[in-house]
């Protein structure tokens, strides 16, 4: 008889935004006339600079030629992909390898998937509120997590604490769901802590693209003695607009080294490739195209355009909750806009009395954690009609 893992009983009932979908539909097939506006998942509205879809379409046409045709393609990603992405990071000061760099669908994927590298005994640290896919990938392999507390105290940006100790720590800044970003002297003190515990930092830099205060580091490589304890994951997706598109990229050090119980030394890099080969089969040559198109200056310059459009929808959030003086986090070096629930709500709560009342869909903080209880989230994804009207609602609805 085939045996079940039992870990998947310890997960919860259901994916945070397969709950969401659930609620809104439910809501929408009862009241089809009323129009629902989304500021939850984040997903971009705006389309690919013309710069990307260029590229994609000469990726598309080169398929039409067996001179130019392309089948399987490497498996870290094709060269002028990673050499994009060096030079990109070149440009912020930071210096890696292609070798270093493994293209993938996204880090989403890559953040679930690194899992394979370690075995199930080791602690791992999340923060609280964390985004649901590092909890629920660890859950799912029957690892100890524990938690430290982001709060309002802290700024929702938590510290190591020198008494507890974790082999496996997740980072995430711009931080998703609170929008917060921390400072090279915070992550500094993370990476000392890392090296001092032989642990390995797990640091998603998704939503670097949108750090604006260049006092800040958009990525964990800019901190001394990273590359001998940190793996980063990147993408695209709100980068450059490739939700639908699908294109990310993980970054493992070479000088990355772990110790098996045997005392052989196993670099990281080789073993995440070595996995990548063996599950993974590569992003396709078209989307690769348009990636390396998106590093590019012209392409950066056109992405940044669209950064720059979410963030003033951001400004459009976070000037409403001002007004009726709502505490807020985020919305300025991140698309996220975390927020006090009115009154002392509970966000579940809060989240049907929007949908109800105001039919603008929003995240519940408690679906990031305990510490997400008495929050709520909002992106800045929307178009911009449906931005000033989701915020005019939110402003009629708690002004009564």
């Amino acid at each position: 008889m085939a045996k079940l893992n039992e870990n998947y009983l310890n997960l919860k009932e259901s994916y945070l935004f397969s709950e969401i979908a659930h609620r809104v539909e439910k809501y929408s097939t009862a009241n089809p006339d009323k129009k629902v506006i989304r500021l939850g998942i984040g997903d971009v509205t705006l389309p690919i600079g013309s710069t990307m879809i260029h590229a994609l379409h000469e990726g598309v046409d080169a398929m039409a030629s067996s001179d130019s045709f392309k089948g399987y393609g490497p498996e870290r990603g094709y060269d002028f992909v990673r050499n994009a992405i060096v030079e990109y990071y070149g440009r912020n000061g930071v210096s890696v390898e292609a070798d270093e760099i493994f293209v993938s669908d996204g880090a989403k994927s890559d953040t679930g998937n690194i899992t394979d590298l370690f075995d199930k005994d080791n602690i791992v640290m999340v923060p609280d509120p964390v985004y649901p896919v590092y909890v629920d990938t660890n859950t799912m392999d029957g690892r100890n997590i524990i938690y430290i507390d982001a709060n309002v105290e802290n700024n929702f940006l938590p510290m190591p604490d020198k008494n507890v100790h974790a082999d496996i720590i997740y980072l995430c800044s711009p931080n998703n769901p609170t929008g917060a970003t921390y400072s090279k002297e915070q992550l500094k003190e993370w990476v000392d802590y890392a090296l001092l515990n032989d642990a390995i930092i797990l640091f998603d830099s998704a939503y670097e693209a949108f750090i604006t205060d260049e006092s800040l580091p958009r990525s964990i490589f800019a901190i001394e003695g990273a590359k001998k304890c940190a793996i980063e994951f990147c993408s695209l997706s709100k980068t450059a607009g490739f939700t639908g598109t699908r294109c990310g990229y993980t970054v493992v050090p070479k000088e990355l080294t772990i110790t098996a119980s045997n005392g052989t030394v196993m670099s990281l890099n080789a073993m995440w490739n070595r996995r990548q080969s063996t599950k993974f089969n590569g992003v396709s040559y078209i989307v690769q195209k348009g990636a390396a198109a998106a590093f590019s200056k012209e392409g950066m310059a056109q992405s940044r355009e669209n950064i720059k459009f979410y963030q003033e929808n951001a400004k459009i959030i976070a000037d409403t909750l001002a007004k009726k003086n709502i505490r807020f986090f985020g919305g300025i070096n991140s698309p996220y806009i975390w927020f006090e629930c009115p009154n002392g709500m509970d966000s579940w709560a809060f989240f049907d009395y929007l949908l109800e009342n105001a039919q603008v869909v929003g995240t519940p903080g408690a679906g990031f954690g305990k510490n997400g209880q008495k929050f709520f989230r909002l992106t800045s994804f929307g178009n911009r009609e449906n931005t000033i009207e989701a915020m005019e609602r939110i402003e009629k609805l708690l002004s009564k």
